[in-house]
């Protein structure tokens, strides 16, 4: 049998890094990818690219085709669209088009990648794989589209013995983050000194190489149907701040922001996206998840699979790094 893989999602921050790993382990690695993607977080990778979309059947069964192992990493990573339930729609249907086609091509084993946002945190504690969101409870598009990705997944398993492993990574940091993800936009403000105050929040960091690490490590060892955080360590936001700061030599920021006020600058910010089609700067949804303090535990993946993590400065130097190198920190 062919020990090709393929990743979906492969020109995105995890993507690129799982192809990345599986292609220095000596895999074949095959990539599926739009046209209109960006080619900047494949240079120097060895990979086959095939040109499709995870909503086109067809062309993930052509990209599919031989292949032993895939990667489905691909997912609609907004917090805001005009059309929100666009999100929810990509993300469900393309999971489940790239799952059926894993299915009627014989792969041997799938690793998902869900997420923590499909996972309910709870004051005080670092939760588990076992504190689950419904779609009622998940706030926003984004983390309601995960969650019924996820149960398609699970669906797949349970009834058509779909062989696949779920991986949730909590919040990765690191180079080749192109884009940049909502993490790293708030990395290059602060480092570059364009953000003076914060409000009273927490989440789960860890570096992006570890995450990819991760999805081979459940490829290796992971059970079929479960699944497994891949985290860091947790921090509060100010904590994170003050150390990109002393990365940066500034001054972190000391104002705590009471939330009331935001959310009105969110709401007028969503009303002139809706007209102009642009991102706003805040949403309403991110400011409802920042009530929560997003704190995970990667027990379950340590004991399981031998996860193991860097310590999450290590991992905010290294995405400072690539930041500054790539030009974003001027």
């Amino acid at each position: 049998m062919s020990d090709t893989v393929l990743v979906t999602g492969a020109s995105g921050f995890v993507g690129s890094a799982v192809a990345r790993k599986l292609s220095r382990r000596g895999h074949q690695v095959r990539v599926l990818m739009r046209s209109s993607s960006p080619r900047t977080n494949l240079e120097g990778l060895e990979a086959e690219p095939v040109e499709g979309d995870m909503l086109d059947g067809k062309s993930v069964r052509r990209a599919l085709k031989d292949a032993r192992y895939l990667f489905h990493v691909a997912a609609d990573y907004r917090l805001w669209a005009r059309d929100r339930e666009e999100i929810v729609r990509n993300n469900r249907d393309g999971t489940r088009t790239v799952m059926e086609a894993a299915l009627a091509e014989g792969v041997e084993k799938v690793v998902y990648t869900s997420s923590v946002a499909t996972l309910k945190p709870i004051a005080g504690q670092s939760v588990d794989e076992t504190s689950r969101h419904d779609e009622q409870s998940a706030i926003g598009a984004y983390k309601r589209s995960k969650v019924v990705a996820e149960r398609v997944v699970e669906h797949l398993i349970a009834t058509q013995n779909l062989p696949a492993t779920i991986v949730s990574p909590s919040t990765p940091i690191g180079p080749r983050d192109v884009k940049p993800t909502p993490t790293g936009r708030i990395l290059v403000e602060a480092a570059t000194g364009r953000m003076p105050a914060y409000v009273d929040t927490g989440l789960n960091l860890v570096h992006v190489d570890d995450v990819a690490e991760g999805h081979l490590l459940a490829l290796d060892k992971g059970a079929i149907g479960e699944r497994y955080i891949l985290g860091g360590q947790d921090a509060t936001l100010a904590e994170m701040l003050a150390h990109i700061a002393r990365l940066s030599n500034r001054k972190p920021p000391r104002v705590n922001l009471p939330r009331k006020p935001i959310y009105a600058l969110a709401y007028v910010a969503e009303g002139i996206a809706a007209l102009t089609g642009k991102e706003p700067f805040v949403t309403v949804d991110a400011l409802k998840m920042s009530e929560h303090h997003m704190f995970f535990s990667s027990a379950k993946a340590e004991r399981e699979l031998g996860y193991r993590a860097r310590p999450y400065q290590e991992a905010l130097a290294d995405a400072l790094a690539w930041f500054r190198e790539a030009g974003y920190l001027k």
